[in-house]
Parts: C-alpha cells; sequence; structure tokens
C-alpha cells in the first residue's frame, strides 16, 4: 500500500496537465497526485455514452491503479476536470456557417453541420448529467468541475482555437507563473467574474442554464473550499 492516499485527476489534454499539475501536486502535497490524460473530451469519444461512462471512468482509475500497482484503498479522489464546449445551449444558438469545424461565441457556436453539433450537445449533457450526480466510482468519491467555455477561456481570459503549440506555451507559461503561488492561483480562480456561486450541485444548475455554458465560468474553486465537506482537504 502507498504511504500516501492517491487523488487521481481526469483531464482532457497534456496543456491541461501541465497548466494545473503543479498547483495541484502542492496543494495536495499531503497526498500523491496522479494525473489521466484523455486526449479529447471523454464524453464526445464515439464509444460512450451515458450507461458507459461509469464503465469508462472506472478503466481509467483501474489502469492507473494497476500501473502504480497501487491498492484500492489507496485511492481518496478521482477530479474530473472537463471543458462545456457549450454544450448547454439552446439549439437556435448554434448557427450554420461556412467555418472550418466548430468556433465557439460568447453567445452563439458556428459550424457547417448544426444538426451534428445539437445531437453532441446532447449527448454530452446526458453524460455530463450522468457523472455530476454520479458520487463514486468503484467506491471512490468522485466530482466533475467544468470550466466554460474551456479550460483556456478561464484561465487565459480568451475565447479561441488555439493551437497545440499556443496551449502549450500558454499552460507553460500559465504554470510558471503560480508555481510555489497556490493561495494567489486559489484567489485567481475564485474571482466572481469567473467562480459561479453555491454548492457543487448549484453550480452545475447554473452552467446548464441559457448561454451560461459559452461564458467564462468554472466551478474549479469548490476543490478548494476548507468548508465543503464534499471536497479535498489539504492534508
Amino acid at each position: 500500500m502507498s504511504e500516501k492516499k492517491v487523488i487521481l485527476f481526469i483531464v482532457e489534454g497534456s496543456s491541461d496537465e501541465a497548466a494545473l499539475g503543479t498547483i495541484m501536486k502542492e496543494y495536495f502535497s499531503g497526498n500523491e497526485v496522479q494525473f489521466v490524460v484523455v486526449h479529447g473530451d471523454i464524453a464526445l469519444k464515439d464509444y460512450v455514452s451515458a450507461d458507459y461512462i461509469i464503465r469508462k471512468i472506472n478503466e481509467l482509475a483501474e489502469n492507473i491503479r494497476q500501473k502504480y500497482r497501487y491498492s484500492l484503498d489507496d485511492f481518496i479522489r478521482v477530479i474530473h476536470i472537463a471543458d462545456m464546449d457549450g454544450g448547454y445551449i439552446s439549439k437556435d444558438d448554434v448557427k450554420e456557417a461556412e467555418v472550418e469545424g466548430i468556433q465557439y461565441f460568447l453567445d452563439h457556436i458556428d459550424t457547417k453541420n448544426v444538426e451534428a453539433v445539437i445531437r453532441r450537445n446532447q449527448s454530452k449533457g446526458e453524460i455530463l448529467f450522468k457523472l455530476r450526480k454520479t458520487g463514486k466510482i468503484n467506491g471512490i468519491p468522485y466530482r466533475i468541475y467544468f470550466n466554460s467555455c474551456n479550460l483556456e477561456h478561464v484561465l487565459y481570459g480568451e475565447l479561441k482555437d488555439f493551437s497545440d503549440e499556443e496551449k502549450e506555451t500558454l499552460s507553460d507559461d500559465f504554470a510558471e507563473k503560480y508555481e510555489g503561488q497556490v493561495e494567489r492561483f486559489i484567489s485567481f480562480i475564485s474571482e466572481p467574474e469567473i467562480a459561479v456561486s453555491g454548492t457543487y450541485q448549484k453550480t452545475w444548475d447554473y452552467i446548464q442554464k441559457g448561454r451560461n455554458s459559452l461564458n467564462r465560468h468554472s466551478n474549479m474553486h469548490l476543490l478548494f473550499d476548507r468548508n465543503n465537506p464534499l471536497t479535498v482537504k489539504k492534508e
């Protein structure tokens, strides 16, 4: 058995780990922090559905357990960080346009294939609802936290389609900026223009309304709320 208890973070990209990894490892230094990068939005994978998603999350945790030879009792939390990508907006806010891929704005989405994006949003919404209502994965406490429209929007204040190279540069700069300054990061992510107020479930209720899933919001600050019994405490 590991001497330290394990906190498992699930993130969408390597730039997410680069931006947040040092901060989380410093804050939760009394525990062992591991990251799983799923290389994309797990809710949008072709093989994932609301019925299958819990099993998939468990598989990710099991892979880490086997890789590092942890016991199941070593895990104290699975923390999943996901982008909203405008997943809860109205169908009327998905607009047809001659663009490559999907382009996000604060009040709508542009795409060549409106129906495909609407179907994507519906499927993603069902999966996220399943995950937000899930308290445990194979007996391990689980929580999913959101960034809207995505992590780059929240951390860097700009809504655009960053290239992988740009994401890498931005995440490295961000990590360097907050290295050794966790409390400064907590202050940043808790600013009223970013942090959605309320309980864990209330923040999810909020992000589902109107165009909130396109606007710059996050509930990651709840990770650091020492008064919330559902969050991981720093040892």
